[in-house]
This record gives structure tokens, sequence and C-alpha cells, in this order.
């Protein structure tokens, strides 16, 4: 049983309130809304900036690819028109022609002197026996080790050693003979006499400056027997046989033959890849070669060294990186084809800082001997692989961007795009660090974080505001309603000013207005009740009804009661109006109501016939019979009031003093 009782008690307990309130929950769905719009907003500027910005950084990379891909085949176009203009160049051709007959003279000569069994009676034109071994020792002495140590590798000096006795002659007086201190290069005329070093003497000026002003390593004049006639740098492959023997795998004896047997004829200029080249100490070097046009045909070839410094110069920007678009870590290089993939220009980072570079080449797998050369040479042609993605996708004809490593393990963006130039199968790549290339990206992150936020901030404070505000409104309404509820009345509270609120407001103010008096006929309604009830029953008993008491039974000892009846009433009325006859009566009723209260006798209930009064009934006097004496002042004042109003009927005073026992009433 008590457990039903505490259920029923649980049941009509109130429940709590667990929902949020309408601010709460207006300014959850304007945060909402506008958190929500700004993280969109932010999210589309976000992928957009970004995706811009990247775009951005790759067609700057782009653009520097083009650019330098364009100024590399200029410079290559130019090297092709100059060689072009060379090779029609009479007194080039002359030249040639001049060194071909001198070398001729020369072997004819040794030839001779052979022939006799002996040396030239003047000493000229042929090496003494001294001087024909000085040469064989400068190769095994001098040639051999520094070719060995230039390479790292085991070199073979005998291979080297020139058969012909016109080239061992050139070698001895321009190269082995002459001041040590001097470049090869300066010397004119070595003073020997011979036919060579007088061509040389006309010639040579006219071709070093050409060499000079277009920046050329070395220039070589080649017969149409492919003989090294003449050199500018009067090296060890003076004299060289480009058709037997060593030299004839060089790519120097590779292209003089695809210029001399192109169909294409003496406006055929043939460029080479780079390759170690023995007589430079194994350095790389890349040569371009085009036929000398005689009067018949092609009477030799002309042949240069592709210009390093100039192409490192395109491809770096003359070094400055920063100025042509590449910032602090950005460059533009070229990689040559399989197997090897090694680049064909100058690596920053060797640039800038050698030791630095050394460190990285050397933690991505390059052997550190390699590394050490490429430091100590000053560049990293055919030493430092480059074998990413980037590079093989350019060599396989594909031109695209992409983020991957770079030769040195960096992350970077990269452009690349194959370099097709001249006969040369080569890679073109523009690439800069990701961090640094993506570094307005992030800065743009950050700033629309730190904007959004503060968005974000200032849309909560302007919904707080908001949500506020149209709240308000509703306060006021919830205020004004527990007023009502409290009991005050006539409560009005201001309209909201929206439409919605103000018809709000205005309803509530009818309904307060409604309620108020509807608790104004109520409360007449309860004062006439009550004036009713008391013409019934005494106002003790009446209230005593009122809060609910339905059998009422007193007991009382000792009570008079007193009936005065109004006996003729109905006659002296009857010509009398209504309203003036219950005007007479209410009158007499009044008599004996001041007298009733003035003698302590209570009034019973009234009549058109009579008053009922009773004296001790609710209120016990222990003099109720000495005021019944006096009651009957009361027929005296009644008669007094018939008198003045010429009142015919006569009110019969009937008072019994009830001495009884159990009075009920």
């Amino acid at each position: 049983m008590s457990n039903d009782a505490s259920g029923e008690h649980a049941a009509l307990r109130p429940r709590r309130r667990t929902s949020l309130s309408i601010k709460s929950l207006l300014l959850l769905m304007l945060l909402a809304v506008s958190i929500g719009s700004n993280l969109v907003v932010g999210l589309i500027g976000y992928l957009n900036g970004t995706e811009s910005l990247r775009q951005a950084a790759y067609d700057r990379l782009i653009e520097v690819r083009d650019s330098r891909a364009r100024e590399v085949d200029s410079l290559f176009d130019s090297i092709e028109a100059s060689l072009l203009l060379a090779s029609r160049d009479s007194a080039v051709v002359n030249a040639e022609q001049a060194f071909a007959d001198g070398v001729a003279q020369l072997d004819d000569a040794a030839i001779a002197v052979s022939a006799a069994g002996g040396e030239a009676s003047d000493g000229t034109d042929v090496l003494t026996a001294e001087q024909d071994a000085a040469v064989t020792g400068y190769f095994e002495d001098e040639f051999g080790p520094a070719l060995e140590e230039a390479t790292g590798e085991p070199a073979d000096a005998s291979k080297f050693i020139p058969l012909s006795p016109a080239a061992r002659y050139l070698l001895y007086h321009y190269e082995i003979a002459g001041d040590s201190t001097a470049e090869p290069s300066s010397v004119f005329d070595a003073g020997d006499g011979s036919a060579w070093s007088a061509a040389h003497g006309e010639y040579h000026d006219y071709l070093r400056r050409m060499a000079e002003l277009l920046q050329f390593d070395d220039l070589v004049l080649i017969d149409d027997t492919g003989q090294v006639v003449y050199t500018v740098a009067k090296g060890v492959d003076l004299g060289a046989d480009l058709v037997e023997g060593t030299y004839s795998f060089t790519t120097l004896a590779t292209a003089f033959d695809t210029a001399m047997s192109t169909n294409q004829g003496l406006d055929t200029v043939v460029f080479s890849d780079f390759a170690e080249y023995s007589p430079a100490l194994g350095s790389p070097v890349a040569w371009v070669v085009a036929p000398l046009a005689g009067e018949s045909g092609a009477v030799g070839a002309i042949a240069v060294q592709l210009p390093v410094a100039r192409i490192n110069d395109v491809m770096t920007g003359e070094g400055n990186w920063v100025d042509s678009g590449l910032g602090d870590s950005g460059e533009a290089y070229l990689v040559g084809g399989p197997p090897f993939l090694t680049m064909r220009s100058l690596s920053r980072d060797l640039a800038e800082d050698p030791e630095a570079y050394a460190r990285l080449a050397v933690a991505h797998g390059l052997p550190q001997d390699v590394a050490d050369e490429a430091v100590a040479s000053g560049q990293t042609l055919l030493l430092q692989p480059a074998n990413t993605p980037a590079v093989r996708a350019a060599l396989d004809g594909k031109t695209d961007t992409d983020t991957s490593e770079n030769y040195l393990g960096a992350s970077t963006i990269a452009a690349y795009a194959p370099f097709r130039s001249h006969g040369l199968q080569w890679a073109i790549v523009a690439e800069i660090d990701s961090a640094e290339a993506l570094a307005p990206v992030d800065e743009f992150t950050k700033r629309l974080a730190l904007s959004s936020a503060i968005i974000v901030g200032i849309v909560s404070i302007i919904s707080v505001i908001i949500a506020g505000l149209a709240v308000r409104p509703l306060r006021r309404l919830r205020d004004a309603a527990r007023r009502i509820a409290a009991g005050e009345q006539g409560v009005q509270v201001e309209a909201g000013e929206s439409d919605e609120l103000a018809d709000v407001a205005a309803a509530f103010n009818d309904m307060s207005r409604s309620l108020e008096l509807k608790a104004t006929l109520i409360e007449e309604q309860r004062a006439e009740n009550d004036r009713l009830l008391r013409t019934l029953m005494p106002e003790a008993l009446a209230k005593r009804y009122k809060e609910g008491a339905r059998t009422i039974v007193e007991d009382h000892q000792e009570v008079t009661v007193l009936f005065a009846d109004i006996v003729g009433f109905e006659e002296y009325g009857r010509g009398m109006t209504s309203e003036k006859g219950l005007d007479i009566l209410n009158d007499i009723f009044r008599a004996f109501d001041e007298a009733a209260d003035t003698l302590g006798v209570e009034r019973v209930r009234t009549t058109r016939q009579g008053y009922l009064a009773s004296c001790g009934l609710s209120v016990p006097r222990v003099d109720h019979a000495l005021r019944q004496e006096d009651a009957r002042l009361v027929g005296a004042a009644l008669q007094a009031e018939r008198q003045a109003h010429r009142v015919t009927p006569q009110v019969v005073h009937d008072m019994g003093a009830a001495d009884k026992a159990a009075g009920d009433h």
C-alpha cells in the first residue's frame, strides 16, 4: 500500500525540465547557422585559395622551366649559326688547308728520313731521338699519372702516345718543349721553321679570338681523313686520328663521322652529348662539328667544345636564382638520358654551399669520392645522378608538374619537360622546396583561420545580443504571467517590435483585461452571495457555511427569540408602486437593524411579513432577558415610523424568553 501511495505521489510530482530555454535554442541556432556558414565559406576559400597558390607556384616553375629551355635552345642555335658561318669562312677553310698541308709535310719528312736511315741534315721537320723519347716520357710520366689522378682509375698512357710523326712533332714543339709557365694557346710560333708553324703564325690569332669571343673552350680543325690538324688549346689530341686508334671511340670522332657522312651536306651541324674526354683529363666535353666547305665539297671539319659555362649561366640565371623567380631553394637543371641520368648543368646546392652539398649527396647515395670530385671541380656535370620521378617522366616525353624528392632527397615541387634540341635527348627540370613553395599556402591558412576565429567571435557576440533582444519580449510576457499568477490584476505588457510578438503581446493584454473583468464580476457575485446568505442566516453561521460546513448544529442554554410581524402591509402598499413599497419596507427593516445593533440582537432573516431576530444565539449573553425588555424600544420606534408614514398595519411584537435546554437553529 505504501508503494502504491509513493508511486501515486511520484506521478503527481511535476517533472523537472531538461530542455533548453528559448534563448539558448535561439543562440545555438544563430551560432550554428553563422559558424556553419563561416566554416563552409572558409573551407571553400581554403580549398580555392590553396589550390590557387599551389597553382601559382607551379605556374612560376613552368615559366622558369620553359624560359630556361628556350634560352638553352637559343644558345645552341647561336652556336650552330656561328659554326655554319665559320664553316663558310674562307679564312677558316684556308687555315684548315694550310694546317693539313703542314701536317702532311711533317709526315712526309719523317718518312723520308726514315727511308734514308737517319735524321735530316738540317734537323727540321723531324724529331731527334731525344725529342721523340721526351714525347714518350711526357705521356708516361706526366699525362698518364695526371689522367689517373683525375679519373681515379688506372690509365694506360701508352694508348694516347700518337703514332703519327707529325703529331709527335707538334706535341713536342708546342706542348713539351715550350715554356711550362705559358699557356700553349698563347704561343704563336714555336720557331721550328716548319710549314705548320708558319700557318700557325698566320691563322692562330684569328682562330683563338674566335674561340674566346664565342666562349668555346677549344676549337679544332680536322682534315678530310679524320686527323686533327689544329687545336687552339694544343692538347694531346693535336694530330689525333679520329678514324683509327684510341680517339676513334670519342664523341668527337662520332660527331665528325656523322657530320661528314650526313645527307644534309655542308649545312650540317652535329651536337654530341657530354662524355669524359681523356685529353681533357677525363673532364666532360661535348662537341659541335660542322663540315668545312671547299670549292668541290667538304674539305674537312671545324669542331668546338660546347661551352659548359654558358649553359650554366643560362640554367642558373647567372647565379641569380632569387631574382629569376626561384626563391631561396629553387633551381633549374638539365639531365642527360640513360643509362646514368646525370646532370648536364650546375647544381645550386654545390654552387652556394659545397660542404652541405657533399653531405647531402653522400647521404643520398653518391659515393664520397665522386662528391669530393664535384666539390673540387666545382661542377656536377656527369657526376651528380638525378634519377628522380620527374626526370624519368621527362625523358619519357612527358611534360607536367609533380611533388616528389629531388636528387638530394629534398621534398620539392617540380615542373619537368623533355628537352629535345639539335639531336640531344635531355630532360629539363625546374623545382623548389615544397616548404618554400607552399609557404604562401601556410600563411594563407593561418590568416584564414585567424580571420575565421575573429568572425566566429564577432558572430557569437552578435548572436548573444540578437538572442537577448528576441527573448526580451518573451521575458516580459513571462514576468507578466507570473504577476497574474500571483494575484495581481490589470497587468499589461508592451507590444513587441515584430508583428508576431506584437500580436502575442496584444493577445496577452486582452487576456489580462478579460481576467480582470471576470475577477471583478466574480468578486461582485461573491459579495452578492454573501449578502443573500446573511439574509438567510446569522453572519457567524454564514461564515461557517461558506467555509464548507453543511450540517450546522449548536446547543444553546439561554436564547431570546424576537419575531416582529408587520400586519396590514399588503393593504397599505396595494396602492403604491412596487418600488415605493419596497423602499418603505427597507426603511422599516433598517430601523429594526439599527435597534438590533444597538441592543445586541442578531437578525436571523427578514420577509415581507416580518422580522426574525435572536439574542444569545450566536453570541452568548448573560443579560439576554434585559435586552429582551429593551426590545420594546423597537416597537416604539416602529410605531413612530408608522405614524410618520401613516402606516395603518400594526407591528405585533412577540417576544419570548426561551430558556430552553437546547435551542436548535
